[in-house]
């Protein structure tokens, strides 16, 4: 899923740009360094090309073999690891899944695949170790392995010897516990940036809202107060009528309102406006379902966080975040009426179904008016209200058509219908057939 905050700026970083972009480094040494310390295996991240995304001072210390080879590599102006890394990267983002192979040097590694928006940003590398105790077949392997770089095995074989081996298994789990490890961080560090961007686009409308209104009153010369309660009124209109988006504009209209009249010198002033403001909201919000002891929960809260916010740009936030919990609570409480109402709605049908009850009547039922009741109706069953009723009569019909004593003009009355005629009418369209091919059938 692509992030709507994305920009272009966003979208020329290079895979390198964008991994350091959504990871703590520091964050993910650390974790890197514990993972060695309880195992002792070397990790690294690298690009989609192949190389560290550390520095040489941050970088873990690779074991003594690498380190041979990688100095033999760099004489001879030859990168097999960097283009093994880069290979493994590749097949390990192909199946989304860390991926085990055998170096260039022959020893056993495995990648794991940093992956987020569906781009392969990077790869975890892991390794440096057997899965087998040496034998001589795996010296001559070695040999032929390595005599790109060498003619001299001695030190590099005493090196190899040093080795840890480790199981199968342990290879496996210490390539899913860092696979795993790596794409938390990155779902972490995509919602710390996410954060970031939505606070600074409150803080850019925010700005534009606080302009907007300076504009308006030096062209209208409007006194703030009254701005503030004819604006309060409003917004207590649209908490009623539960229309939450007109609700955040209002509220963002406001609180510009109390940022530009006040002004920042009067912190003390602008918290206690906007605190009586949140007073205000959270009884409306109480009138419209929200539970008034998590209603007197938030409103504490307000205060302590009131006491750590030093700038309007905090206020804003921490405002904002109140007044969105206020509306959520709002939106579950509506959603949870709307379910009890179609309960009621559709418990009124069937049980009046051969009354042919308008709309009207069936709305009076559950004491809300028939625009409402056909909208609610409509989002919660795929279906309209008269739909709905026909449903459950013909529901009854077939029923009543298993008995044979019924006659199909006597089951048409029954139900409500004017004739047999219709009634039939009425069973085909939906059923595909007649009442009597129905009941031929059965």
């Amino acid at each position: 899923m692509k992030s709507k905050f994305a920009t272009k700026k966003d979208i020329s970083l290079s895979s390198r740009e964008r991994l350091l972009q959504l990871v703590d480094k520091e964050v993910i040494i650390k974790i890197l360094d514990a993972f060695t310390k309880v195992t002792g295996l070397t990790a690294n991240i690298v690009d989609v090309k192949g190389h560290s995304i550390f520095s040489k001072k941050d970088a873990q210390k690779n074991c003594e073999f690498c380190q041979m080879i990688w100095k033999m590599e760099k004489q001879k102006g030859i990168r097999r690891c960097v283009g093994a890394y880069e290979r493994a990267g590749k097949q390990a983002a192909i199946f989304d899944e860390p991926y085990i192979f055998r170096c260039p040097a022959g020893l056993i590694e495995w990648a794991a695949p940093i992956i987020f928006d569906e781009e392969h940003l990077g790869t975890v590398i892991c390794g440096q170790v057997l899965m087998w105790e040496p034998e001589e077949f795996f010296w001559i392997e070695l040999e032929e392995m390595n005599r790109i770089l060498t003619d001299d095995f001695n030190t590099l074989f005493e090196a190899a010897k040093k080795l840890q081996v480790i199981s199968g298994d342990k290879v496996q789990g210490a390539a899913s516990m860092l696979y795993v490890i790596a794409n938390y961080i990155i779902k972490t560090g995509w919602t710390n940036l996410h954060h970031k961007k939505e606070i600074e686009l409150q803080q850019l409308l925010l700005n534009e809202e606080i302009q907007t209104r300076k504009t308006l009153e030096d062209k209208l010369n409007s006194q703030s107060l009254n701005f503030f309660l004819e604006k309060e009124k409003a917004l207590i209109g649209k908490i009623k009528l539960r229309d939450l988006d007109e609700c955040r504009k209002i509220f963002k209209v406001i609180l510009a309102d109390v940022f530009s009249s006040i002004g920042e010198d009067k912190l003390m002033v602008i918290k206690g406006r906007v605190y009586e403001l949140v007073v205000v909201i959270s009884r409306a919000c109480v009138e419209a379902g929200v539970d008034i002891e998590k209603s007197m929960r938030f409103n504490a809260n307000l205060l302590q966080e009131f006491n750590n916010c030093y700038s309007i740009r905090e206020l804003n936030i921490v405002s904002t975040s109140l007044f969105e919990r206020y509306l959520d609570e709002i939106q579950k409480h509506s959603k949870s009426k709307n379910r009890a109402a179609v309960e009621g709605i559709k418990g009124f049908i069937r049980n009046n179904f051969e009354k042919n009850n308008s709309l009207e009547e069936i709305a009076e039922s559950v004491y809300l008016s028939p625009f409402y009741v056909s909208r609610i109706f409509k989002e919660s069953q795929n279906m309209t209200v008269m739909d709905y009723v026909t449903k459950v009569k013909l529901t009854e019909a077939k029923k009543m058509l298993s008995n044979p004593r019924y006659k199909i003009e006597e089951i048409a009355v029954s139900l409500g219908y004017s004739n047999g005629s219709y009634f039939s009418k009425v069973f085909r369209r939906n059923e595909g057939m007649t009442p009597t091919q129905f009941r031929q059938n059965l």
